[in-house]
């Protein structure tokens, strides 16, 4: 008998990123540097994008157009507000007025300044592991992981011998099971790949977070089931095992191409270096202490050409060849008109989440203390935003801050409070942060007898004494940090 047809339906739940979305995403992580030459780019390309910087340029560079290819008028503020349905909603920081907000003119320069490179991979994996919602044995057993990753993000040590390593170094047995977890924690950091045992695994996690598209889904099949035979370059042996004709064989391998077999080597190349950048924001006090924001970006302001307008007149022709000059006029009327909304939604977004910083982290651009920087994690941010968890991870990704007396990185005041058991009563470290723990072990060090420094141990006692809890560990860490050696070789006569 014959194979019976059967027509069967079935529901999936799909979350797939528009083109305009992609680009966005693309676009917010991008340096301003980078971004000032993307639109660049695209006001050469563009036929129907028109760049105005001349004298009548507007000095606001959040500039975005209406669909029918008008000028959008709205302010940086205006914009943030119609977000929320009644005044009620509006978050207090927006409500106080705390701050004014301009934009750069696209005349104004801002010379690149030295700053220190990026994190380091362990810093970067360890601040998305504060971002967790994990109890304190998985938070230990997953910076134990980081610190066992390598150069490239890889794990090389057995999840059996790290338990081990936990318990002879911290006096703690944790299940294996539990370090197990940890380590599925870790493996879902950025960037995708981190915690992999080999490359396969490294490109089935990075294959596992793509949009669900049927090239990316041959892709992860064949890297799953056909590993070896990929390696090997055998792709004729593959595409007949999995039906593929030679269009989607291609596709599929170019997914893969695309990925990264080194996900962290990048990351690492790049601790430590000094680097010039390119403040993104500037910050200014005045003596009544108002803060006043601006953004950066010197782009000119954008705007539909003209002659692709929707009224555009068009030359008379028969209705053919009318039709296809109209299609040709909609198509790169819409490119510009989409060009132009993401830069408006990136420039607004970057404003909206700077702002949100500003509200958090007030005392500091007051005092430029690092002392009074208060704790501050990403959930807070997007809470305060209401933007995606993700997009404010990107938005503060390799961004700066420019105030009267430096430049610093974003990434500096995002901090989790500094606490084991978050049930203490009367804890005296309630509101410790990163910043706030190293200026006072700067000034344990600064004021130690110089003919008897102390040792790492003996700055813990003290620092516990002053209601931090810390480890030795920690302090060791957080001493190299701060440019100062061993007690040892403090030492002077």
């Amino acid at each position: 008998m014959g194979k019976r047809l059967e027509l069967t339906q079935e529901q999936k739940l799909q979350q797939r990123l528009t083109p305009l979305q992609v680009r966005y995403v693309r676009m917010l992580e991008m340096s301003g540097p980078e971004f000032e030459e993307e639109v660049r780019n695209a006001v050469d390309e563009m036929p129907a994008l028109e760049a105005d910087s001349g004298e009548n340029a507007a000095p606001d560079s959040e500039i975005s157009f209406t669909e029918d290819g008008g000028r959008f008028t709205e302010s940086a503020r205006d914009m943030q507000l119609a977000d929320y349905r009644s005044e009620d909603d509006i978050p207090d920081y927006l409500r106080r007025q705390m701050y004014r907000s301009t934009q750069a003119s696209s005349e104004d320069y801002y010379e690149p300044v030295v700053a220190g490179g990026e994190d380091s991979l362990i810093d970067f994996l360890t601040r998305q592991l504060d971002e967790q919602d994990i109890n304190d044995d998985e938070r230990l057993a997953g910076s134990y992981i980081i610190g066992n990753l390598d150069d490239n993000g890889y794990l090389a040590r057995d999840i059996n011998a790290l338990a081990g390593d936990i318990a002879f170094s911290e006096g703690r047995e944790l299940p294996v099971d539990l370090v197990r977890k940890a380590w599925g924690i870790v493996r879902e950091l950025d960037p995708p790949g981190v915690g992999a045992v080999d490359l396969r695994d490294c490109l089935l996690l990075q294959l596992k977070r793509l949009p669900r598209t049927v090239d990316n889904l041959a892709a992860l099949e064949m890297v799953r089931d056909y590993f070896d035979l990929f390696a090997k370059k055998h792709f004729t042996k593959i595409a007949s095992a999995m039906g593929l004709d030679d269009s989607q064989m291609k596709e599929a391998v170019a997914v893969i191409s695309r990925l990264n077999p080194k996900p962290a080597s990048q990351l690492e190349s790049a601790a430590g270096a000094a680097v010039g950048v390119t403040p993104d924001f500037l910050v200014e006090t005045d003596t009544e202490g108002n803060l006043t924001l601006t953004l950066l970006n010197r782009i000119p302001e954008l705007s539909v050409e003209r002659s692709f307008a929707v009224d555009a007149p068009l030359p008379e022709a028969s209705t053919r060849s009318t039709a296809a000059a109209r299609m040709f006029l909609k198509q790169k009327r819409d490119e510009a008109t989409d060009f132009i909304k993401i830069v408006g939604m990136r420039q607004q977004t970057l404003f909206t989440v700077m702002s949100a910083i500003l509200h958090f982290q007030r005392p500091f651009f007051l005092t430029e203390d690092e002392s009074s920087i208060r704790p501050m994690v990403l959930r807070e941010l997007a809470a305060a935003t209401g933007l995606d968890l993700s997009v404010v991870s990107r938005a503060t990704q390799g961004k700066y801050v420019m105030t009267h007396h430096g430049v610093y990185p974003l990434k500096m005041f995002f901090n989790e409070r500094r606490r084991k058991e978050e049930s203490r009563e009367n804890a005296a470290d309630t509101d410790n942060t990163t910043p706030k723990i190293m200026a006072a072990l700067r000034t344990v060090i600064e004021e130690e007898d110089k003919r008897h420094p102390l040792s790492d141990e003996q700055i813990t006692a003290q620092l516990t004494a002053q209601g931090f809890d810390i480890a030795r560990r920690t302090v060791a860490k957080y001493r190299e940090k701060l440019g100062f050696p061993v007690g040892r070789l403090r030492k002077t006569l």
